[in-house]
Protein backbone atom coordinates (compact mmCIF):
# COMPACT_ATOMS: atom_id res chain seq x y z
CA UNK A 1 0.00 0.00 0.00
CA UNK A 2 1.31 2.94 -0.77
CA UNK A 3 0.50 6.62 0.99
CA UNK A 4 1.53 8.54 -2.94
CA UNK A 5 -0.93 6.09 -4.74
CA UNK A 6 -3.97 6.51 -2.28
CA UNK A 7 -3.59 10.30 -2.56
CA UNK A 8 -2.95 10.34 -6.54
CA UNK A 9 -6.28 8.21 -6.71
CA UNK A 10 -8.47 9.94 -4.23
CA UNK A 11 -7.36 13.70 -6.04
CA UNK A 12 -8.21 11.86 -9.08
CA UNK A 13 -11.97 10.48 -7.46
CA UNK A 14 -12.25 13.81 -6.35
CA UNK A 15 -12.37 15.90 -8.70
CA UNK A 16 -13.79 13.63 -11.39
CA UNK A 17 -16.64 13.46 -8.63
CA UNK A 18 -16.88 17.82 -8.14
CA UNK A 19 -17.15 17.58 -12.08
CA UNK A 20 -19.77 15.30 -12.12
CA UNK A 21 -21.64 17.08 -9.61
CA UNK A 22 -21.40 20.49 -10.75
CA UNK A 23 -22.34 18.88 -14.50
CA UNK A 24 -25.49 16.76 -13.96
CA UNK A 25 -26.70 19.04 -10.62
CA UNK A 26 -26.44 16.31 -7.95
CA UNK A 27 -25.17 14.81 -4.49
CA UNK A 28 -21.43 14.85 -4.80
CA UNK A 29 -22.38 10.65 -3.39
CA UNK A 30 -24.00 10.18 -6.64
CA UNK A 31 -21.49 11.49 -8.38
CA UNK A 32 -18.67 9.83 -6.81
CA UNK A 33 -20.93 6.52 -7.89
CA UNK A 34 -21.12 7.86 -11.18
CA UNK A 35 -17.56 8.03 -11.30
CA UNK A 36 -17.12 4.59 -10.02
CA UNK A 37 -19.10 3.46 -12.56
CA UNK A 38 -17.11 5.36 -15.42
CA UNK A 39 -13.70 3.87 -13.87
CA UNK A 40 -15.05 0.66 -13.79
CA UNK A 41 -16.43 0.23 -17.47
CA UNK A 42 -13.40 2.00 -18.88
CA UNK A 43 -15.35 5.15 -20.54
CA UNK A 44 -17.41 8.34 -19.38
CA UNK A 45 -21.16 7.69 -20.00
CA UNK A 46 -23.63 9.57 -21.23
CA UNK A 47 -27.53 10.10 -21.26
CA UNK A 48 -29.32 12.59 -22.74
CA UNK A 49 -26.11 14.75 -23.42
CA UNK A 50 -25.19 14.76 -20.32
CA UNK A 51 -22.36 15.25 -19.28
CA UNK A 52 -21.45 17.11 -22.16
CA UNK A 53 -18.57 17.09 -24.86
CA UNK A 54 -16.58 19.12 -22.90
CA UNK A 55 -16.68 17.83 -19.52
CA UNK A 56 -16.77 14.14 -20.90
CA UNK A 57 -13.43 14.82 -22.28
CA UNK A 58 -12.01 16.36 -19.11
CA UNK A 59 -13.50 13.11 -17.55
CA UNK A 60 -11.96 10.78 -20.21
CA UNK A 61 -8.09 12.58 -19.43
CA UNK A 62 -8.58 12.33 -15.84
CA UNK A 63 -9.29 8.57 -15.47
CA UNK A 64 -6.36 8.45 -17.91
CA UNK A 65 -3.90 9.74 -15.44
CA UNK A 66 -3.22 7.01 -12.76
CA UNK A 67 -3.30 3.63 -13.52
CA UNK A 68 -5.39 2.33 -10.40
CA UNK A 69 -6.37 -1.04 -11.61
CA UNK A 70 -2.58 -2.04 -11.05
CA UNK A 71 -2.79 -0.68 -6.86
CA UNK A 72 -3.83 -3.37 -4.29
CA UNK A 73 -7.06 -3.31 -2.47
CA UNK A 74 -6.41 -1.28 0.75
CA UNK A 75 -4.82 1.38 -1.09
CA UNK A 76 -8.27 1.95 -2.94
CA UNK A 77 -9.71 1.61 -0.24
CA UNK A 78 -8.37 4.47 1.75
CA UNK A 79 -8.55 6.72 -1.75
CA UNK A 80 -12.61 5.68 -1.45
CA UNK A 81 -12.74 6.34 2.25
CA UNK A 82 -11.13 9.99 1.63
CA UNK A 83 -13.86 10.72 -0.60
CA UNK A 84 -16.54 9.14 1.84
CA UNK A 85 -15.63 11.24 4.57
CA UNK A 86 -15.28 14.55 2.17
CA UNK A 87 -19.01 13.02 0.94
CA UNK A 88 -19.95 13.30 4.81
CA UNK A 89 -19.45 16.49 5.42
CA UNK A 90 -20.64 18.53 1.79
CA UNK A 91 -23.96 15.50 1.51
CA UNK A 92 -24.30 16.38 5.38
CA UNK A 93 -25.15 12.61 5.90
CA UNK A 94 -26.39 10.94 9.15
CA UNK A 95 -24.22 9.20 11.72
CA UNK A 96 -25.86 5.81 10.98
CA UNK A 97 -24.88 6.10 7.77
CA UNK A 98 -21.29 7.24 8.32
CA UNK A 99 -18.61 4.89 7.47
CA UNK A 100 -16.58 2.64 10.33
CA UNK A 101 -13.21 4.42 10.21
CA UNK A 102 -10.41 2.50 8.80
CA UNK A 103 -8.28 2.63 12.31
CA UNK A 104 -11.89 0.37 14.00
CA UNK A 105 -11.67 -1.50 10.59
CA UNK A 106 -8.60 -3.12 10.10
CA UNK A 107 -8.16 -3.66 14.73
CA UNK A 108 -11.40 -5.79 13.60
CA UNK A 109 -9.93 -7.24 10.57
CA UNK A 110 -6.91 -8.42 12.71
CA UNK A 111 -8.89 -10.12 15.28
CA UNK A 112 -11.23 -12.05 12.86
CA UNK A 113 -8.11 -13.02 10.69
CA UNK A 114 -6.32 -15.18 13.72
CA UNK A 115 -10.41 -16.51 14.36
CA UNK A 116 -9.91 -17.55 10.78
CA UNK A 117 -6.47 -18.23 9.63
CA UNK A 118 -6.25 -21.39 7.81
CA UNK A 119 -9.95 -22.23 7.07
CA UNK A 120 -10.31 -23.87 3.83
CA UNK A 121 -12.72 -22.32 3.17
CA UNK A 122 -15.29 -19.18 4.90
CA UNK A 123 -18.69 -17.57 4.39
CA UNK A 124 -18.72 -14.02 5.32
CA UNK A 125 -21.70 -11.07 6.18
CA UNK A 126 -21.71 -7.91 7.10
CA UNK A 127 -25.71 -7.40 8.50
CA UNK A 128 -24.86 -3.56 8.47
CA UNK A 129 -22.98 -3.14 5.31
CA UNK A 130 -23.40 0.72 4.41
CA UNK A 131 -20.62 1.65 2.42
CA UNK A 132 -18.42 -1.03 2.58
CA UNK A 133 -15.40 -0.19 4.64
CA UNK A 134 -15.47 -2.53 7.33
CA UNK A 135 -16.42 -5.38 5.09
CA UNK A 136 -13.70 -4.47 2.41
CA UNK A 137 -10.93 -4.17 5.27
CA UNK A 138 -11.69 -7.54 6.60
CA UNK A 139 -11.75 -9.03 3.25
CA UNK A 140 -8.34 -7.77 2.50
CA UNK A 141 -7.02 -9.24 5.82
CA UNK A 142 -8.97 -12.30 5.46
CA UNK A 143 -7.70 -12.78 1.44
CA UNK A 144 -4.24 -13.29 2.92
CA UNK A 145 -5.30 -16.43 5.69
CA UNK A 146 -7.40 -18.45 4.06
CA UNK A 147 -6.73 -20.51 1.39
CA UNK A 148 -9.44 -20.83 0.10
CA UNK A 149 -12.72 -19.43 -1.30
CA UNK A 150 -14.24 -16.32 0.80
CA UNK A 151 -17.60 -15.74 0.10
CA UNK A 152 -18.82 -12.69 0.90
CA UNK A 153 -22.36 -11.10 1.64
CA UNK A 154 -23.18 -7.51 2.55
CA UNK A 155 -26.87 -6.58 3.90
CA UNK A 156 -28.86 -2.99 4.34
CA UNK A 157 -32.10 -1.58 3.49
CA UNK A 158 -30.45 1.67 2.09
CA UNK A 159 -30.10 1.55 -1.73
CA UNK A 160 -27.46 4.58 -1.85
CA UNK A 161 -25.40 2.98 0.92
CA UNK A 162 -25.12 -0.49 -1.10
CA UNK A 163 -24.53 1.37 -4.52
CA UNK A 164 -21.17 2.79 -2.41
CA UNK A 165 -20.68 -0.29 -1.13
CA UNK A 166 -20.82 -2.27 -4.87
CA UNK A 167 -18.59 0.65 -6.09
CA UNK A 168 -16.01 0.43 -3.70
CA UNK A 169 -15.89 -3.78 -3.34
CA UNK A 170 -15.86 -3.58 -7.36
CA UNK A 171 -12.99 -1.03 -7.47
CA UNK A 172 -10.86 -2.99 -4.89
CA UNK A 173 -12.05 -6.12 -7.01
CA UNK A 174 -13.33 -8.13 -3.92
CA UNK A 175 -16.21 -10.07 -4.89
CA UNK A 176 -19.14 -9.18 -2.45
CA UNK A 177 -22.90 -10.03 -3.09
CA UNK A 178 -25.02 -7.36 -2.01
CA UNK A 179 -28.68 -7.35 -0.69
CA UNK A 180 -31.06 -4.99 -0.59
CA UNK A 181 -33.72 -5.60 2.46
CA UNK A 182 -34.15 -4.71 6.13
CA UNK A 183 -31.77 -7.42 8.19
CA UNK A 184 -34.03 -8.11 10.77
CA UNK A 185 -36.49 -10.02 8.33
CA UNK A 186 -36.16 -13.28 6.95
CA UNK A 187 -32.47 -13.20 5.83
CA UNK A 188 -31.44 -13.64 2.06
CA UNK A 189 -28.11 -15.51 2.40
CA UNK A 190 -27.10 -18.05 3.80
CA UNK A 191 -25.24 -19.37 7.44
CA UNK A 192 -22.21 -17.78 7.88
CA UNK A 193 -18.93 -18.63 9.85
CA UNK A 194 -18.55 -15.02 10.32
CA UNK A 195 -20.37 -12.13 10.56
CA UNK A 196 -18.75 -8.21 11.10
CA UNK A 197 -20.63 -5.34 12.00
CA UNK A 198 -20.80 -1.77 13.04
CA UNK A 199 -23.99 -1.75 14.69
CA UNK A 200 -26.62 1.02 14.16
CA UNK A 201 -27.54 2.37 17.58
CA UNK A 202 -31.10 3.92 18.32
CA UNK A 203 -35.01 2.35 18.21
CA UNK A 204 -35.99 -0.17 15.36
CA UNK A 205 -39.38 0.97 14.41
CA UNK A 206 -41.36 -2.11 13.07
CA UNK A 207 -42.59 -3.47 16.34
CA UNK A 208 -43.97 -6.20 15.02
CA UNK A 209 -40.39 -7.53 12.85
CA UNK A 210 -39.47 -6.93 16.93
CA UNK A 211 -42.41 -9.37 18.13
CA UNK A 212 -40.01 -12.30 16.20
CA UNK A 213 -36.79 -11.62 18.66
CA UNK A 214 -36.08 -12.41 22.53
CA UNK A 215 -34.05 -9.00 22.99
CA UNK A 216 -36.69 -6.98 22.09
CA UNK A 217 -38.25 -4.76 24.48
CA UNK A 218 -41.27 -5.17 27.01
CA UNK A 219 -43.01 -2.12 26.08
CA UNK A 220 -42.26 0.44 23.25
CA UNK A 221 -39.41 0.06 20.25
CA UNK A 222 -36.58 -2.18 20.72
CA UNK A 223 -33.31 -1.61 20.33
CA UNK A 224 -31.62 -1.93 17.28
CA UNK A 225 -28.88 -3.14 18.15
CA UNK A 226 -29.99 -5.21 20.21
CA UNK A 227 -32.26 -7.30 18.03
CA UNK A 228 -29.35 -7.20 15.64
CA UNK A 229 -26.66 -8.90 17.81
CA UNK A 230 -29.84 -11.67 18.18
CA UNK A 231 -30.30 -11.85 14.27
CA UNK A 232 -26.24 -12.50 13.75
CA UNK A 233 -26.04 -15.73 16.51
CA UNK A 234 -29.56 -16.86 14.41
CA UNK A 235 -27.72 -16.93 11.18
CA UNK A 236 -24.25 -17.99 11.88
CA UNK A 237 -23.28 -21.87 11.64
CA UNK A 238 -22.64 -23.97 14.62
CA UNK A 239 -19.02 -22.94 16.57
CA UNK A 240 -19.04 -19.42 13.90
CA UNK A 241 -17.99 -15.75 15.10
CA UNK A 242 -19.52 -12.50 15.78
CA UNK A 243 -17.50 -9.38 15.72
CA UNK A 244 -19.23 -6.32 16.34
CA UNK A 245 -18.73 -2.93 17.17
CA UNK A 246 -21.28 -1.77 19.58
CA UNK A 247 -21.68 0.91 22.23
CA UNK A 248 -19.18 0.33 25.32
CA UNK A 249 -22.58 0.40 27.66
CA UNK A 250 -24.32 -2.62 25.78
CA UNK A 251 -24.75 -4.43 29.23
CA UNK A 252 -25.18 -1.74 31.36
CA UNK A 253 -28.54 0.18 30.42
CA UNK A 254 -32.26 0.02 31.45
CA UNK A 255 -32.99 -1.66 28.33
CA UNK A 256 -30.42 -4.90 28.15
CA UNK A 257 -32.22 -6.85 30.78
CA UNK A 258 -33.88 -9.07 28.21
CA UNK A 259 -30.16 -8.82 25.95
CA UNK A 260 -28.71 -10.45 29.04
CA UNK A 261 -31.71 -12.95 29.79
CA UNK A 262 -31.26 -14.17 25.93
CA UNK A 263 -27.88 -14.37 25.97
CA UNK A 264 -26.54 -17.65 27.93
CA UNK A 265 -27.48 -20.74 26.00
CA UNK A 266 -27.71 -18.74 22.46
CA UNK A 267 -24.31 -17.27 22.70
CA UNK A 268 -20.53 -17.43 24.06
CA UNK A 269 -19.34 -13.94 25.35
CA UNK A 270 -15.71 -14.49 24.24
CA UNK A 271 -14.47 -10.47 24.61
CA UNK A 272 -15.79 -7.11 25.31
CA UNK A 273 -12.57 -4.62 24.13
CA UNK A 274 -13.18 -1.01 24.83
CA UNK A 275 -11.55 1.50 21.70
CA UNK A 276 -9.77 4.18 23.35
CA UNK A 277 -11.97 7.06 24.79
CA UNK A 278 -10.17 9.95 22.79
CA UNK A 279 -11.66 8.92 19.97
CA UNK A 280 -14.87 9.59 20.57
CA UNK A 281 -16.78 13.15 21.19
CA UNK A 282 -17.98 11.85 24.99
CA UNK A 283 -17.64 8.88 27.12
CA UNK A 284 -21.68 8.29 26.17
CA UNK A 285 -20.09 7.82 22.68
CA UNK A 286 -17.42 5.18 23.43
CA UNK A 287 -17.45 2.35 21.60
CA UNK A 288 -15.66 -1.55 21.72
CA UNK A 289 -15.40 -4.65 19.97
CA UNK A 290 -17.64 -7.85 21.54
CA UNK A 291 -16.92 -10.77 20.07
CA UNK A 292 -19.62 -14.04 19.99
CA UNK A 293 -19.34 -17.43 19.14
CA UNK A 294 -22.33 -19.68 18.80
CA UNK A 295 -21.92 -23.16 20.45
CA UNK A 296 -21.57 -25.62 18.22
CA UNK A 297 -18.74 -27.58 16.62
CA UNK A 298 -15.82 -27.20 19.15
CA UNK A 299 -16.77 -23.94 20.63
CA UNK A 300 -16.54 -23.40 24.29
CA UNK A 301 -17.45 -20.45 26.57
CA UNK A 302 -13.72 -19.70 27.69
CA UNK A 303 -12.71 -19.81 31.27
CA UNK A 304 -11.21 -15.94 30.95
CA UNK A 305 -13.40 -13.14 29.34
CA UNK A 306 -11.29 -11.20 27.43
CA UNK A 307 -12.39 -7.79 28.50
CA UNK A 308 -10.14 -4.43 28.56
CA UNK A 309 -9.51 -1.19 26.55
CA UNK A 310 -7.17 -0.34 23.82
CA UNK A 311 -4.12 2.38 25.06
CA UNK A 312 -4.18 5.42 22.82
CA UNK A 313 -3.68 4.93 19.33
CA UNK A 314 -0.44 7.93 20.03
CA UNK A 315 1.22 5.53 22.49
CA UNK A 316 2.23 3.05 19.99
CA UNK A 317 4.45 0.44 22.05
CA UNK A 318 1.57 0.33 24.59
CA UNK A 319 -0.82 -0.46 21.68
CA UNK A 320 1.40 -3.04 19.82
CA UNK A 321 1.87 -4.79 23.62
CA UNK A 322 -2.00 -4.94 24.16
CA UNK A 323 -2.72 -6.07 20.15
CA UNK A 324 -0.23 -8.91 21.07
CA UNK A 325 -1.78 -9.70 24.51
CA UNK A 326 -5.22 -10.10 22.68
CA UNK A 327 -3.76 -12.22 20.32
CA UNK A 328 -1.89 -14.61 22.03
CA UNK A 329 -5.72 -14.74 24.45
CA UNK A 330 -7.20 -15.62 21.05
CA UNK A 331 -4.72 -18.31 20.12
CA UNK A 332 -4.52 -19.91 23.94
CA UNK A 333 -8.11 -20.03 24.44
CA UNK A 334 -10.58 -19.92 21.12
CA UNK A 335 -8.30 -21.47 18.51
CA UNK A 336 -7.24 -24.79 20.52
CA UNK A 337 -8.98 -27.54 19.27
CA UNK A 338 -10.80 -25.32 16.69
CA UNK A 339 -8.68 -25.00 13.82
Amino acid sequence: MSQEQTEAFFKVIDESTTTLQSALQTSYLDAFIETGDNLLNGQVQVEDGQPDEATAAKLTKLYASVDWRGFDAPTIRRSVQLVLLKAIRVDEIQANHQLTPDTIAYIMGYLVTRLEKNKKELTILDLTVGTGNLLTAVLSQLSAVVAGRIKAYGVDNDDTMLALAQTSSELQQLPVELIHQDALEQLLVPASDLIVADLPIGYYPIDDNAKNFATRAKEGHSFVHHLLLEQAVNQLKPGGFGVFLVPSQLFQTEEAKSLLKWLPGHAYLQGLLNLPSEIFANANAQKAILILQKPGEHAKQVEQVMLGEFPSFKNQSAFQKFVAEIVQWEEANLLDDQQ
